[in-house]
């Protein structure tokens, strides 16, 4: 059963106001032409349609990861003992400074499009072991919002993966406590799933007295033939650009000063 987004919402291929960081090299140049086209592809061809958030039936899987939920949560209580001390997300993905300049969004990333923490990665062993039976992983981290952190409205860099959010740390909240994608106003529940399109303007906000925590996943959205082949292996080649093999670097650095200093 296709699911539309409604017939306003439209992905924009940028954001007004954030400007994305400019990045030198014929490849990385090319690659981002190829995505442009790449995009256009992935919304004719999308096996659900296009909308802002997903209905989680579609993923059948969904239900496994949030039957795990609480085994998830007791690795997380192990992580938060340093929460102050993982790193904040532009430490790690420069061009992250673009939405995020201070200490609010902190991350701990277990696995990003090939680019595997083996450390955090035994730190939260039943955590990976959960997360790798998502169809196409591409992404999993812990993502914590400090008390009074906003996010802008932004979009993601490419349409072909689709973002899920697990609620694991959800304070108390009436409006303080929310994300906002495209026109639908939504928020996290502890144990549930939250499933959608991350390339459509969104804005987050946690504006509690306590930290809000999620399992933070990107993974293939579902497409037709030939867009499908397409998407896989353009999402292979990014680990060839220099935003993922500068954020390789930035992770081993803060890995070898995290474990060492414990």
């Amino acid at each position: 059963m296709a699911i539309h987004a409604h017939r306003d919402e439209v992905q924009r291929p940028a954001t007004e106001g954030i400007t994305p960081m400019d990045r030198p090299g014929v490849f990385a140049r090319f690659f981002m032409a190829v995505v442009q086209c790449a995009e256009r592809l992935n919304l004719r061809y999308a096996k659900f349609g296009n909308p802002c958030v997903y209905d989680n039936k579609l993923f059948p899987w969904v239900t496994k990861i949030e039957e795990n939920w609480k085994t998830i949560r007791s690795e997380l209580d192990s992580v938060l003992v340093r929460r102050n001390e993982l790193p904040n997300v532009q430490d790690i993905t420069v061009d992250a400074r673009a939405i995020s300049k201070d200490a609010g969004w902190k991350v701990f990333l277990l696995v990003a499009y090939g680019i595997e923490s083996e450390p955090n990665i035994a730190l939260c062993p039943e955590t990976w072991r959960i997360v790798r039976n998502i169809p196409g992983l591409k992404t999993a981290m812990f993502s914590v919002f400090q008390p009074g952190k906003r996010l802008p409205p932004h979009r993601g860099p490419y349409n072909g993966v689709l973002r899920l959010h697990l609620g694991l740390l959800v304070p108390q909240h009436d409006d303080n406590l929310g994300i906002r994608i495209g026109s639908e106003r939504r928020s996290w529940s502890e144990g549930s799933v939250l499933i959608f399109d991350d390339a459509y303007e969104h804005e987050a906000w946690n504006e509690t007295d306590k930290p809000r925590v999620v399992l933070f996943v990107d993974f293939e959205k579902p497409l037709k033939f030939p867009a499908n082949i397409i998407n896989r292996n353009l999402l292979r080649l990014a680990l060839l650009t220099p935003y993922l093999r500068e954020g390789k670097d930035n992770l081993r650095r803060w890995e070898r000063q995290f474990y060492c200093e414990k």
